[in-house]
C-alpha cells in the first residue's frame, strides 16, 4: 500500500486490519512520489496494491509519461459507499481510475493584526502587500502547485506569468515545501500571509479562548482551489478485492470522520454520511466558489506550465 505521509495511515491500519483479519496492510511512503511507481511500471516492478493520496494533477502526470497502464478502472458496484461520494468530488478521469477520500482548499492564511484580508488576486499586487505572502513551489508542493494553477484559472494560459511577474515584483516569496514555508518562516513571523490549506483554524483551535489572530482565513474572490485526495488501485495488483473492500472501509462514516480529524482535511462524502466535531464544524472553512481543473483541462497541457513558471521563478 502506498501512501503519500498520510497521517491517518496508522488508524486505517489498524481498524482495517480488525475488520479483515487476513488482510496485512503495510504503508510505503515513497520519496519521489508517483514518479517512484511510474518508474517502476516501465520496469514491471511494481510491488503495490492501492495508491493512497493520488491528486488530479498526478494521474495526469502518469498518463502523460506512461504508455501503459498503471492503474485499473474501477468496478464501482464493487466497492460500497461510492454512492456517498460529493458530487463535486470528481477527477474526470475517463478512465474511471480513482476514487476521493478527502479534499481540501488553497487559500490564504494571514495575521489579522498586521493586514487585511486581500478581496481578490489582483490586490495581491497592490503596494499594501509588498513583502507579505509567501508561496510553495509549484514544482515539489502541493499547495504551490494548487496555488500556479489558481492563477492560471484566473488569469489564463496566456496570462498567468504576467501576473506572477507582477507578483514577484511585489515581493512574493517563493519557498520549496509547505512545510519549510509553514513552520520556518510563516510560524517564526517572518511575514504575515501564506498560500495553504482553508482548515488551518482547525489544528490551531486549540483550548477554550484560542489565539486565532495569525490563522485567519482569506478566500480572494470568494474562491479557494479545491484538491481532492483519492486512491486508485495497481493494474498488477493481485489483491484486487480486498482493495475494493479497502476502498468500501474509507468512504464509511467511521473512516470518513477519522480522516478528516486526522488529515485536517474536508470528508469526501456528502454530509449525511459523516459526523464530525463542533470544532471541525466551526473552524473549517470552504469557500464560496470552489475553483478547479479537471482532468481534460491538465492533460497535455500541465507539465508546460509548469515549466513555463518554474523557468522563471523557482528560483526565486
Amino acid at each position: 500500500m502506498v501512501e503519500e505521509g498520510d497521517p491517518a495511515g496508522v488508524w486505517l491500519k489498524e481498524a482495517f486490519e480488525s475488520e479483515y483479519p487476513e488482510a496485512e496492510i503495510s504503508w510505503t511512503v515513497p520519496e519521489n512520489g508517483i514518479n517512484t511507481y511510474i518508474e517502476r511500471a516501465r520496469q514491471d516492478a511494481v510491488d503495490a496494491d492501492v495508491y493512497f493520496g493520488l491528486n488530479i494533477d498526478e494521474l495526469v502526470r502518469v498518463d502523460d509519461s506512461f504508455d501503459g497502464q498503471l492503474f485499473r478502472s474501477l468496478e464501482r458496484d464493487r466497492i460500497e459507499g461510492v454512492d456517498r461520494l460529493r458530487d463535486d468530488l470528481t477527477f474526470g478521469d475517463p478512465n474511471d481510475r480513482v476514487l476521493p477520500y478527502d479534499t481540501g482548499y488553497i487559500s490564504l492564511v494571514y495575521d489579522e493584526s498586521v493586514l487585511a484580508p486581500p478581496e481578490s488576486l489582483d490586490a495581491l499586487l497592490d503596494t499594501e502587500y509588498e513583502d507579505t505572502l509567501i508561496t510553495q513551489n509549484a514544482q515539489s508542493s502541493d499547495p504551490g502547485l494548487a496555488f500556479l494553477l489558481w492563477t492560471i484559472a484566473e488569469y489564463g494560459a496566456d496570462g498567468y506569468l504576467e501576473y506572477w511577474r507582477a507578483l514577484r515584483d511585489n515581493g512574493v516569496q517563493i519557498l520549496d515545501g509547505w512545510s519549510e514555508s509553514y513552520f520556518g518562516s510563516y510560524a517564526e513571523e517572518e511575514r504575515p500571509m501564506i498560500v495553504s490549506y482553508s482548515t488551518d483554524q482547525v489544528f490551531h483551535a486549540t483550548g477554550d479562548e484560542p489565539d486565532l489572530t495569525r490563522h485567519q482565513i482569506a478566500f480572494p474572490n470568494e474562491q479557494g482551489y479545491e484538491n481532492p485526495e483519492g486512491m486508485a488501485i495497481f493494474a498488477d495488483s493481485d489483491k484486487a478485492d480486498l482493495a475494493a473492500d479497502f476502498m468500501a472501509f474509507v468512504l464509511s462514516s467511521e473512516a470518513q470522520a477519522e480522516i478528516a480529524r486526522r488529515n485536517v482535511q474536508f470528508p469526501a462524502v456528502a454530509d449525511d454520511h459523516v459526523e464530525l466535531d463542533e470544532s471541525f464544524a466551526q473552524y473549517a472553512h470552504a469557500p464560496a466558489e470552489p475553483v478547479a481543473f479537471t482532468y481534460d483541462d491538465l492533460r497535455g497541457n500541465l507539465d508546460g506550465w509548469i515549466e513555463d513558471w518554474a523557468r522563471e521563478f523557482a528560483s526565486q
